[in-house]
């Protein structure tokens, strides 16, 4: 299984740090965020990622190379400016991405989960394919987006809402309608899925960050700087 790393965003709420700087490069516990997205899909036996990028592109590639120091083997989507979108993003890397499920993970986010579990799953049919990790809602998007009906995602309902984690496991198939070079969002081609009954997901209980402003940064830095410390 491969995987893909958004990291086209232009990270508005990040102003100022991201005026020079892409927001998947700002550091956290010493290190890039999608640096730590490298390492732990390199644990997992992850070695052929697509990394798309907009905003700042070429330090993204100048920084990360080809991926040899983590073992792995990376290749580039880039966008113009203003990006395409999830959706767009995805679209137009899917030549890089080959015929099998693949994984997708937001630059822009921290998580300890195990992408082990995600490349050592086997997926068939013929179906479209999307598959979401989603966490209990955090306090800046409280209302959350989706619910669980076991396995099953359905809309919003009641208290029981979780958010998207940004991570998800798609088919090729499920970008069919998406054509390579346009701007399209996400959310149309999930609540697609959604009305016809096949989109899947599971609750992450782990560690997750939405590093969406200069504090949850600042707050994911040094909890990790003080994790390190009590583990030396």
């Amino acid at each position: 299984m491969k995987a893909m790393i958004l990291a086209a965003g232009r990270g508005e709420r990040m102003r100022p740090l991201t005026d020079h700087t892409p927001k998947p490069l700002l550091l956290a516990g010493g290190k890039p965020l999608i640096v730590w997205h490298l390492e732990r899909l390199a644990a997992a036996g992850f070695r052929e990622i697509v990394i798309n990028h907009a905003h700042l592109g070429s330090l993204i590639e100048k920084t990360l190379g080809d991926g040899s120091r983590w073992g792995q083997h990376i290749q580039y989507s880039p966008e113009p400016p203003g990006a395409l979108e999830t959706a767009g993003g995805i679209a137009t890397a899917l030549p890089l991405l080959g015929a099998p499920p693949f994984l997708v993970v937001n630059g822009d986010i921290y998580c300890d989960c195990d992408f082990g579990r995600f490349s050592r799953s086997t997926v068939t049919g013929s179906q479209p394919i999307a598959h979401l990790v989603m966490v209990a809602n955090p306090a800046h998007h409280a209302g959350g987006d989706f619910s669980l009906d076991g396995e099953r995602v359905i809309y919003a309902s009641g208290e029981q809402t979780l958010t998207y984690a940004g991570i998800g496991v798609f088919s090729p198939a499920f970008f069919t309608n998406v054509k390579p070079g346009s701007v399209m969002k996400l959310r149309p081609l999930l609540d697609a899925a959604i009305a016809a009954g096949t989109l899947t997901g599971e609750r992450f209980a782990g560690r997750w960050v939405d590093v969406g402003t200069p504090q949850r940064l600042a707050e994911l830095d040094k909890e990790l700087r003080d994790a390190e410390l009590r583990n030396a």
